[in-house]
C-alpha cells in the first residue's frame, strides 16, 4: 500500500555551485514561531463590522442553515435551534449563537510530536501550512500529472525542510490508492518524515479514529493524554451557499469531541456560491462559519475552533475562481475584522489562479499573503506550492513560496536603531564619495545585515548568462530536487515506528475505513 521506503539517517552534504543563489537557511529570526508584530489593517469601520455581523444572525435566524447530518440536526435542536425535517433547514436564534460562540478559546496552542515545533494559534502568533487537497502534481521535468503517494511524501519531506513551514496540510491526494486506505498511508508519512503539526482529513469518524491512533502512537501517549491537548487540525467546508453536508457536520463533531482543532472555513466565491458584492459574500461566509462553530461548541464546551476566511471572487466571463485579486484581499481583511470581532483564531491561504510556477502565480500570492497578514491572519494555509486554484501541487512554487515565506517572516523582525545601528562612525569613516565596503562597520555585520535569499539570483547579467540563465522556475525546479537528495527525516523511536507500521498493516488487512460513517 505504502511506497514509503526506509529514510537513510546520514545523506551526503550538499555541494552548491559558488555562483548559484545561497540555499542556506537564513540567519535572523526565529523561523519555527512567529509572531505578527503589525497592528491589523482594518478596511471596515466598527458599524460595518456589525452590519455583516446582524445580516448574518438574521440570515441564521430567518433563513436557516441546511444540515444534511441527522445526529447533526439532533444536537442542534437540543440546544434550542428550530429544525425542520422535511427539508433539514435549522434555524439559529441569535442569542444562542453568541452564547455558544463565548465559549470557544480565542487561543489554541498545537503540540506536535516535537514540543519545539508547537504553534500558536491566536493572538499575534502566524504560523503557515503546506498546500492540501490538489488531485495533481506538476513539476518542469513530468509535467502535470495524478497525484500519488510518492508524490505526497516527496512534498511533506520538502514541508520538513524548511522551518518556515510550521504545518503539514495533506500536499496532494494520492489518487493512486483507494479512497478507504488513503489516511492510513497519508498520516503514517506525516509521523514518519515529519516531526510538525499534522492535517487530518474530515472523512467519516472511523477514518478519523484510525488517523488519531497513529498520531497517538506517534506520540507515545494513552488516549487520555493524547485527548488532553490538541495535537492536530481539520478543515471543514461549508457548502456554500448555506450548507453542512454530511462528512463535513460528522468532522465537526468528531474534532469537537476529541478536542482537536477544527478550522470551520466557509468556500465563498462572490458571484457564483455567494452575492457578487464583497459585503453580501462576506455575510454569508460569516453565517455559515458561525454555525459550523456553534455545533462545535454545542458539542464539547470549549472545543478547540479558528475561524476560516476563504471568501473571493469568481471571473465573470468564464465562471473560473480567481484568487489574489483585490477583492480576495479586502475579504481577508474584513474576515480578520471579523474573527476578532467573536475573540475567534482565524485561518487565511496563500492562493493563486495561475497554471504556472509564473508571474501571476508569484503576484497573485504576494496579494494573498499580505491580505493575511495584514489583515493579522493566525493561520496561512496553502502556504507552500498551490497552484491553478487548488488542483496543482507545484513543487517549483513550493520553493517559490518558501522564499515569500522566508522573507515575510524577516519583515517581521524588529529593525535595530540602536547606537551601533545608526553607524555614525562608519559616516565619519567613509569621506563624501566614498564607499562603504570596506568600512569597519561593514566588515562587522556583512554575513547577517540582510535576508540571504535561497531562490531569487542577484547576480549581473553577463555572470547569469555564462552560468546557464537559469529563470526562477527553473532554479525553482533545481533547489527542490536538491532539498529531496538531502532530506533527513526527524528522528523517531523505533518501536513507535514499529507500532504505527503494525497498525498500519492490520488496518489496510481490515479493508481501511468506510468513509460512509
Amino acid at each position: 500500500m505504502t511506497s514509503l521506503a526506509a529514510e537513510p539517517q546520514r545523506r551526503g552534504r550538499r555541494r552548491r555551485r559558488p555562483d548559484s543563489p545561497d540555499t542556506s537557511a537564513p540567519a535572523g529570526p526565529n523561523l519555527r514561531r512567529l509572531t505578527n508584530p503589525f497592528p491589523a489593517m482594518e478596511l471596515l469601520s466598527a458599524d460595518q463590522v456589525e452590519a455583516i455581523h446582524e445580516t448574518s444572525l438574521t440570515i441564521l435566524e430567518e433563513l436557516g442553515i441546511r444540515v444534511l447530518h441527522d445526529e447533526g440536526r439532533r444536537l442542534l435542536a437540543a440546544a434550542g435551534c428550530l429544525v425542520d425535517e422535511s427539508d433539514f433547514q435549522v434555524r439559529f436564534d441569535k442569542g444562542l449563537v453568541m452564547e455558544t460562540i463565548a465559549k470557544a478559546p480565542s487561543v489554541v496552542e498545537l503540540v506536535p510530536r516535537n514540543p519545539a515545533r508547537a504553534v500558536s494559534m491566536g493572538g499575534n502568533g502566524v504560523a503557515f501550512a503546506t498546500v492540501g487537497g490538489p488531485p495533481n502534481v506538476s513539476d518542469l521535468e513530468g509535467g502535470r500529472r495524478a497525484g500519488t503517494l510518492a508524490a505526497f511524501e516527496d512534498f511533506m519531506r520538502l514541508g520538513q525542510s524548511f522551518d518556515v513551514v510550521h504545518l503539514m496540510s495533506p500536499a496532494v491526494e494520492p489518487i493512486d490508492l483507494a479512497p478507504g486506505l488513503r489516511h492510513l498511508a497519508m498520516s503514517r508519512a506525516m509521523m514518519v518524515l515529519t516531526d510538525k503539526v499534522p492535517f487530518i482529513y474530515s472523512r467519516g469518524t472511523q477514518a478519523v479514529a484510525d488517523s488519531f491512533e497513529i498520531l497517538r502512537l506517534a506520540h507515545g501517549l494513552d488516549r487520555g493524554g493524547f485527548a488532553a491537548q490538541p495535537h492536530c487540525f481539520t478543515v471543514v467546508n461549508a457548502n456554500s451557499p448555506r450548507q453542512l453536508d454530511w462528512p463535513m457536520t460528522q468532522g465537526i463533531i468528531d474534532f469537537a469531541q476529541a478536542g482537536q482543532l477544527m478550522v470551520l472555513t466557509p468556500f465563498t466565491l462572490a458571484g457564483a456560491m455567494a452575492p457578487v458584492s464583497v459585503a453580501g459574500a462576506l455575510a454569508q461566509q460569516n453565517a455559515e462559519a458561525l454555525a459550523g462553530l456553534a455545533l462545535a461548541q454545542i458539542v464539547r464546551s470549549g472545543a478547540p475552533v479558528m475561524y476560516g476566511g476563504f471568501t473571493s471572487n469568481v471571473d465573470m466571463k468564464s465562471g473560473a475562481p480567481a484568487f489574489g485579486t483585490p477583492e480576495y484581499v479586502q475579504a481577508a481583511f474584513a474576515s480578520g475584522q471579523l474573527a476578532r470581532r467573536y475573540g475567534l483564531p482565524w485561518r487565511s491561504s496563500n492562493v493563486n489562479a495561475s497554471n504556472a510556477p509564473d508571474a501571476q502565480s508569484a503576484y497573485e500570492s504576494q496579494m494573498a499573503i499580505w491580505g493575511a497578514l495584514l489583515g493579522k491572519a493566525n493561520l496561512l494555509l496553502h502556504g507552500a506550492g498551490w497552484l491553478e486554484g487548488g488542483l496543482t501541487a507545484s513543487y517549483e512554487k513550493f520553493i517559490i513560496d518558501v522564499e515569500m515565506l522566508q522573507m515575510m517572516a524577516h519583515v517581521f523582525e524588529p529593525m535595530a536603531c540602536d547606537e551601533g545601528a545608526l553607524a555614525l562612525e562608519a559616516v565619519r569613516e567613509v569621506g563624501p564619495g566614498g564607499h562603504y565596503f570596506g568600512a569597519a562597520h561593514t566588515l562587522a555585520r556583512y554575513q547577517t545585515a540582510f535576508y540571504p535569499p535561497i531562490l531569487s539570483d542577484w547576480r549581473n547579467f553577463e555572470t547569469w548568462s555564462e552560468t546557464g540563465s537559469e529563470d526562477t522556475a527553473r532554479r525553482a525546479h533545481r533547489i527542490y530536487k536538491e532539498t529531496l537528495r538531502n532530506f533527513q527525516p526527524p528522528p523517531l523511536e523505533d518501536e513507535r515506528r514499529a507500532a504505527i507500521d503494525d497498525f498500519v498493516s492490520r488496518r489496510t488487512a481490515e479493508g481501511g475505513a468506510d468513509l460512509e460513517s
